[in-house]
Parts: C-alpha cells; structure tokens; sequence
C-alpha cells in the first residue's frame, strides 16, 4: 500500500529534506530569537544583555546568575550567528517537531540546549567569557534529524549532496577536535559538543523507554472499556484528520505517516492511520485521474 501512495502522490520525496512554513515551536523559537536580537541591536544594549544573560561559568557558580543557563540559547553576538542558528533551526527542526509535535519539540529543545550549557560549565569552570547563542541545541536537532532520517540527503556547503548520518558525523567529528582548542571567532566549540552528546544520550533513553514499554505489555492495567472503544472505533467511518479541511492538512498528515513508514513499517501503523492512509491516497489518486 505504501508504495501505491508514492507512486501517486508525486509530492513526496523521502530522499530529501522537506523543510515546511513555520511550525509552531520553531516559529516561536524564532521569534524569540530575532525579538531579542533586535532589541539588542536596536538600544544598544549588547554588554548588558551579555553581562546578565550570556552563560559565563565564573558568574553562574560565584554570583549564582543560574539563569544563564536559559537565557544564552536567546543571546547572538551577530546577524551571522543569529541567522545561521535560525535557519538550521527551520530547515531541520520544522520536520523533527511535525513527527513529535509542538510540547515534546519543546522539551528536547531547551533539555538540550540546558545540557550544553552544563557542559560548558563543567569544563571551565573559571571562565568570565560569555557564551551565547542556540548552536547547542542547533547541533542536538542534526543529532536527532540524522537518527530519524538517516539516508536523506543535505548539500554539504550547498554543493555536495551527502546522507544526513554522515553529515552529521563528520560535523561532530570536527567538533570534537576543535573542542581541544580555544574557541577562535567567539565560537565555543565545547558547547556544540554538548549538545552533539546530550541529543544522542536523549535520543537513546528516549527509544529504550518506548521498546520498554513495548515489550512489557503484561504490566499494564487493562482498560475496561477497551473492547467498547475499539467497537466504536470500528463502526465509526470518519478518520481522525479531517478530510474535508484544507489539502495542506491532508499532505501534511501524509507526510507523516509515510514518514512513520520510512522508519518503523506499515506494520506499526494503527488501525486509524492505516485508515487515514487509505483515504488520503484515494483522495490523491481520484483527483490526478480527474485531470487526467
């Protein structure tokens, strides 16, 4: 069945990176982020805005300033920096949030780019520089694209294609040896290994509870009502996505299952999804015969 559906709906491309119109969490990260910026730049209130809110190890273990540990991921030192953050966070994390949703993209977000910082601390510990910006939770974001979507292709530099896994495997690979050095142009290299290091550890424990949870079924409490619910499920013909709303909404749900496909199975489906599956190519495939 899956393969009817990327034959048919020709919009779908698994090879590549699909990034979408902000997304909830990504558009108000975002926001976030250029408000900041722009208040910044626009009153001049950089050093101060470094001073109280740029992590600066020295000022979080004497002054107990452990808000730093938050308020760096908003902080950039240039249009640049800022920009570059922004877009990765766009071009990646739209996708990763789609397969999540909004409260667990949020989660893994700040976790990461708090972990980071913790790094950070944990190895200079005397340090009065302030480091900002997202990049720690940037480079956890490749960690979780490249273990969700491994095979899709990113143009290294804009010009080489290269599979996500490798990318971001050579990415940590500098990362790691440029964390040995001082970090040149105000860049902490020591923070984007942080977040290479908390987004897998994540990521990890994250996959174990869910096999965990899978493997066990014998633990749980059965629901009374389970076989009442599942006859209704049954009986009732109106899938979970509204298929009367707008076609975005109906792509975009197909996105996700195909994408759930590409990772787990067709098998792994619910009877919903499947359900939905079957609608939305139907959908697709009456409407090309139509123009046809």
């Amino acid at each position: 069945m899956s393969n009817n559906y990327n034959q048919n709906y020709t919009g779908y491309n698994q090879q590549y990176i699909r990034p979408r119109i902000f997304t909830g969490a990504v558009k108000n990260i975002i926001v976030a982020n250029l408000a900041v910026f722009l208040f910044m730049t626009l009153f001049q209130t950089e050093r101060f805005f470094l001073y109280y809110f740029g992590l600066a190890p020295q000022f979080v273990w004497g002054r107990g300033f452990v808000w730093q540990l938050f308020t760096y991921l908003f902080i950039h030192g240039s249009f640049g920096h800022i920009f570059m953050n922004m877009f990765v966070l766009w071009m990646f994390g739209s996708e990763i949030e789609n397969a999540w949703g909004k409260n667990e993209f949020y989660k893994f977000y700040f976790i990461t780019g708090i972990g980071s910082g913790l790094i950070t601390l944990l190895f200079s510990l005397h340090s009065t520089i302030p480091v900002v910006g997202a990049s720690g939770a940037i480079y956890a974001i490749l960690v979780a694209f490249a273990m969700m979507y491994p095979n899709r292709l990113i143009y290294f530099y804009l010009l080489v294609p290269i599979k996500a896994k490798y990318f971001v495997l050579i990415m940590g690979v500098i990362t790691f040896f440029s964390s040995f050095t001082q970090g040149s142009g105000g860049i902490s290299y020591l923070t984007h290994l942080g977040g290479i290091i908390i987004g897998f550890l994540y990521l990890n424990n994250r996959n174990l509870a869910s096999k965990i949870r899978f493997r066990m079924p014998h633990i749980t409490i059965k629901n009374p009502f389970a076989n009442f619910i599942r006859k209704v499920d049954k009986e009732s013909k109106a899938p979970d996505i509204n298929l009367h709303g707008t076609e975005q909404t109906m792509r975009e749900e197909l996105d996700r299952l195909l994408d759930k496909i590409n990772q787990v199975g067709y098998e792994k489906l619910s009877e919903t999804e499947r359900r939905n599956l079957t609608l939305i190519g139907k959908y697709f495939t009456d409407k090309d015969k139509m123009k046809n």
